[in-house]
């Protein structure tokens, strides 16, 4: 039996679509990559309690002139070459804008360090970066944790210039979706999302010293264990639950000071809408909803169409596309 967003039970055949939708666009991109506009390494460095600062590196398409910059938030365990993050520069390049594509703390496999679902630092010191200065405007797209990352930003946003977000498929509150990607039905998401994180972990561990012996974290199965023995010792929260309740943007969506469109996937397996949708229901000024009846995790068929007020689809705009122009209606 499979929940979608009504509280209804719908069919294994659309649960299979939301599947095909998560699996296939990652396998097709690891067979035959889809190439990014060319762009040039950009680096800034974030202040850090602990360890002093640490170094944020990312790819900047600086397109001639252009006075709007989009940034890309990766998810849990991703990098910024992840089909994802392609296909959102190459929608900002169809339109004439520059992107970043940044790679959060540890996330370049250089073994800075490592983050956590509302680590909003590494966000804030990109957008103050100095290769970012000439933009007038300022876009953020993030996917999964990275659509939590942005989300987080907007209640305290320390940038003028970021008129608008969106937040892709994003774990609105972590308690529930850990323990929901926790599941054995979610094995193998569960396995994907842990082999990225631990690679970060590693190189992290052979640089310095970590909060948790390395051969233990290695043998970490669930999402629960990973932030109990890294992230809580690393960042001061009292618990696991400590940092879910303390992070998780969900329950604040009123509070943000600047319009986000929020697209998930009604067939997303991987968070499922059940896990927030009790918070959809109360008055969000600056929040808009879409929830495509198509796609998967983070993926969307090339047709999809978001359904947003006063954006007509265009022909062959897919749903990075439709997200930027949803954004710079709001400028």
């Amino acid at each position: 039996m499979y929940f979608d967003v009504a509280s209804r039970y719908t069919s294994p055949a659309m649960a299979l679509s939301g599947h095909f939708w998560t699996v296939y666009p990652t396998l097709k991109h690891t067979l035959a990559p889809a190439r990014a506009p060319e762009a040039g390494p950009w680096s800034t460095t974030v202040p850090d309690a602990d360890l002093g600062t640490v170094t944020l590196t990312g790819a900047l398409r600086d397109h001639p002139g252009s006075d709007t910059c989009l940034v890309v938030v990766h998810g849990l365990g991703g990098a910024i070459d992840g089909f994802y993050n392609v296909q959102a520069a190459r929608a900002a390049e169809r339109l004439g804008m520059s992107c970043l594509r940044l790679a959060l703390r540890g996330a370049d496999r250089l073994g800075e360090d490592f983050y956590h679902a509302g680590l909003v630092d590494d966000l804030t010191a990109a957008l103050q970066s100095p290769a970012l200065a000439r933009y007038r405007h300022l876009l953020l797209i993030g996917y999964s944790l990275g659509g939590h990352m942005v989300l987080r930003w907007a209640l305290t946003p320390s940038d003028a210039r970021v008129r608008a977000l969106v937040a892709m498929c994003a774990p609105l509150v972590l308690g529930e979706t850990s323990a929901s990607l926790d599941r054995p039905a979610a094995r193998p998401y569960r396995a994907a999302v842990l082999l990225g994180l631990k690679q970060i972990y590693a190189s992290v561990a052979a640089r310095r010293t970590v909060p948790t012996d390395l051969a233990e974290v290695l043998r970490v199965r669930t999402l629960r264990q990973w932030d109990h023995l890294t992230v809580v010792p690393r960042f001061g929260f009292d618990s696991v639950d400590d940092y879910y309740a303390r992070m998780s943007v969900g329950p604040w969506l009123a509070d943000l000071k600047r319009p986000a469109l929020i697209v998930h996937s009604e067939h997303d397996p991987m968070i499922p809408l059940a896990t927030y949708e009790h918070l959809t229901t109360g008055d969000l000024p600056l929040v808009t909803w879409s929830r495509p009846t198509c796609g998967g995790h983070v993926a969307f068929p090339q047709d999809v169409d978001l359904r947003l007020s006063g954006l007509a689809r265009r022909a062959g705009e897919d749903a990075e596309t439709q997200s930027i122009r949803w954004m710079l209606q709001q400028c």
